[in-house]
């Protein structure tokens, strides 16, 4: 009489777990590099010893070709004031970061300062440490 196994072990293998988890690294990996550089534009800025330790309520980056963005978000020289004050409405202290390319030229730092000075703003300009 020969006995025999009710039930056979299958050998395959499924992959559904890995690829869930594959999955979730990718997740992960793309959620932590957009959070690792939120301000994405190229600027090289001036070098500097000294540093603020402050954090700005808003950032206002001048690229070398002249284009303004508050934080990321585009917006033309004659919107710049605009922007920054639907930014900073209600705060007692607005402090404004100036990121400007080094390349660019004076009169879009002194364009800025002056909005700052008219709004009562306290602005500090972002420089690269030496």
């Amino acid at each position: 009489m020969a006995i025999r196994r009710v039930s056979k072990v299958e050998s395959g293998f499924s992959a559904a777990s890995m690829t869930d988890m594959v999955f979730l690294l990718l997740m992960f990996v793309l959620m932590a590099l957009t959070l690792v550089n939120p301000n994405a534009l190229r600027l090289v800025l001036p070098k500097s010893d000294s540093q603020v330790t402050e954090r700005p309520y808003t950032t206002v980056s001048v690229t070398a070709d002249g284009r303004f963005f508050v934080e990321s978000t585009p917006v033309t020289q004659s919107q710049l004031e605009v922007a920054l004050q639907e930014k900073l409405a209600g705060k007692e202290t607005p402090l404004v970061s100036l990121h400007m390319d080094e390349n660019a030229p004076v009169k879009y730092q002194v364009e800025v300062m002056k909005i700052a000075k008219n709004n009562s703003y306290t602005l500090i300009l972002a420089t690269s440490p030496e």
